[in-house]
């Protein structure tokens, strides 16, 4: 099948131009044809392949370079580097209110976009009553657009757009501007869109509109291809990302070992993984951790077990002199906990589980040791832990 988008090597830099002597070196490159030597490389060597019905996501934080990928795509600028190859009708909604003229009234606006996206005259008087039914802003469509809340701004571009009905569609965060009615109305024409075997690229910082619209995602990371391919690992991949840029907690975690500790955390794992952060379960599978503690003066210490989300939100933690558990003692220093979770309820994401040495008493925290561990699955479902649930069906 014929690739509607093909990118190879794509890069953009950005010389630095804030200086006049900076600006003449920067001509000077751009008349001899090399890179300047002083700027910002915002994409580096970009790959892409897009075939006809495809829905694809690129996410990624801002400055990722996501926004410069899409004007790239549309012809907006031009990559330094690599190729471009653009085999469709496009149809793109990338910055707010780009192509809008601000003095213009919104039906005069109308009817340049839609000269823009290739309608011809008749083909707007056939569709004008729907496009102006589907923006639904009323008598705004004759007010300058300098008037309109970038809400009402995005309701016309949009309808434009869903009229002119482009083979793919390129959209920049448009959904997150809109009301709630009329982000619904979007998403509805876009499934029906995807559904008549149309191409969908689309930039949004919502895994969950992502996960409901795309089947591929790319991940963009200080403007390079982090991750490329199915719309669920890429995406809980980002989302475990973001969880473990904020676990301070973590260093918390390992200020607390050393030899003040009495009761010492001796070993901990996860039986079933390899190492630390390698052990993969599936959404509702087995988990499996082994806690070894140690005891200077032979009294049987209480072990506590803690699962968080990679962020360090807390999820559950249950000690054992909760449950009455007596520890299984390994020699005259050593005792042996076992805990398994034979269906963990956990939503797919990044998480870690911690095994604490209590004294006996279960009341003075010694000693931490903690692991991580994944959650994988195709899940929309929003949370922490899925709760079993059922729907009423009879009203």
């Amino acid at each position: 099948m014929a690739a509607l988008v093909r990118l190879q090597g794509v890069s953009k830099f950005y010389p630095r131009v804030h200086r006049p002597r900076e600006r003449l070196r920067a001509f000077a490159s751009l008349m001899t044809g090399k890179r300047a030597l002083e700027g910002a490389e915002v994409l580096s060597d970009i790959n892409l392949e897009i075939t006809p019905g495809q829905s694809f996501g690129i996410i990624g934080e801002n400055g990722a370079g996501k926004s410069t990928l899409l004007k790239i795509l549309t012809g907006v600028i031009s990559p330094s580097r690599g190729t471009v190859e653009v085999n469709a009708r496009v149809a793109a909604l990338l910055e707010l209110g780009a192509g809008f003229q601000p003095e213009f009234s919104g039906i005069d606006n109308v009817r340049m976009k839609a000269a823009l996206l290739g309608m011809s005259a008749g083909q707007l008087d056939q569709q004008i009553d729907q496009i102006l039914a589907f923006a639904d802003i009323g008598d705004y469509v004759y007010e300058p657009v300098k008037h309109y809340s970038s809400g009402m701004v995005v309701r016309l571009g949009f309808a434009v757009v869903a009229a002119s009905d482009p083979e793919l569609l390129i959209t920049d965060e448009v959904l997150a501007v809109g009301d709630e009615s009329f982000q619904k109305k979007c998403i509805r024409w876009i499934e029906s869109f995807l559904e008549r075997g149309n191409t969908l690229l689309m930039v949004s910082h919502s895994m969950y509109v992502v996960q409901k619209l795309c089947r591929q995602a790319l991940w963009l990371h200080e403007g390079r291809s982090r991750e490329l391919g199915d719309v669920f690992p890429v995406t809980q991949s980002y989302l475990a990302y973001h969880e473990e840029r904020s676990a301070t907690e973590r260093i918390q975690r390992r200020s607390l070992k050393g030899d003040s500790g009495l009761y010492r955390v001796s070993d901990f794992s996860l039986p079933g993984g390899s190492g630390e952060g390698d052990r993969c379960i599936a959404q509702g599978g087995r988990l499996e951790a082994e806690l070894v503690l140690e005891s200077p003066d032979g009294q049987p210490p209480v072990a506590l077990f803690g699962v968080m989300r990679a962020d360090g939100t807390p999820v559950y933690g249950v000690a054992s002199d909760f449950d009455e558990i007596p520890a299984e003692r390994l020699d005259d220093k050593h005792f042996r906990f076992r805990i398994i979770f034979d269906r963990i309820p956990l939503l797919p994401g990044s998480y870690s589980i911690r095994g604490h040495a209590m004294d006996p008493q279960g009341i003075r925290l010694c000693d931490t040791a903690e692991l991580r561990f994944t959650v994988a699955g195709e899940s929309r479902e929003m949370g922490i832990v899925r709760l079993p649930h059922r729907w009423n069906s009879d009203g």
